[in-house]
């Protein structure tokens, strides 16, 4: 038996103790890649900030590794947001829906795009495609952050929509963050 597959158990539980928000915050395509890394001793378990103090004590608990704090190139602890788009200067380019890892925005080309909330992860990658500067986002949790703000059925709704796109994205022929593959 290889390494990796000796090893792929904890990384499967690593990865279900992310908040699947696929951000990228932590310097990896999505919640998978930094499993993997962690997993494998690669990453240290600091580097998910939407996960917070929680998420944090989860992943310390399955590696034996101490809590640290939040790595400072990965962001800060906040509030769960979610973005919306500003339908008024919306002008349909598509990208905002082409870089959403779990198709929560929905719209055609020349025609007004909407995120659909309860979708939306809050991982802010719509956010500097945005020709116009039409998508901001918004605190949805008020002073709760990680996994007080982002419950465990969220999370695995949002690796679904994720695994989905991705494999639609495999299926299709295509690659990039543009189909969910990274």
């Amino acid at each position: 038996m290889s390494e990796l597959e000796q090893n792929t158990p904890i990384i499967l539980r690593i990865l279900a103790a992310l908040p699947q928000t696929q951000c990228g915050r932590c310097g990896f395509d999505d919640c998978a890649g930094y499993a993997r890394a962690v997993g494998q001793g690669w990453a240290d378990i600091n580097r998910c900030a939407p996960g917070g103090t929680e998420g944090l004590e989860r992943l310390a608990a399955l590696t034996d590794r101490p809590v640290v704090p939040i790595a400072d190139d990965c962001g800060q602890l906040g509030p769960r947001s979610v973005v919306f788009v500003d339908e008024t200067w919306c002008i349909g380019c598509a990208l905002c829906q082409k870089a959403c890892p779990v198709d929560a925005i929905v719209g055609a080309a020349k025609w007004m795009h909407t995120v659909i909330e309860p979708l939306c992860t809050g991982c802010m990658r719509c956010v500097p495609v945005c020709p116009v500067d039409c998508i901001v986002a918004q605190n949805v949790s008020g002073a709760a952050t990680g996994w007080q703000a982002w419950g465990q059925e969220q999370a695995d709704q949002a690796r679904h929509r994720y695994d989905l796109r991705s494999d639609r994205g495999r299926r299709d022929g295509l690659d990039g963050f543009e189909t969910g593959t990274l």
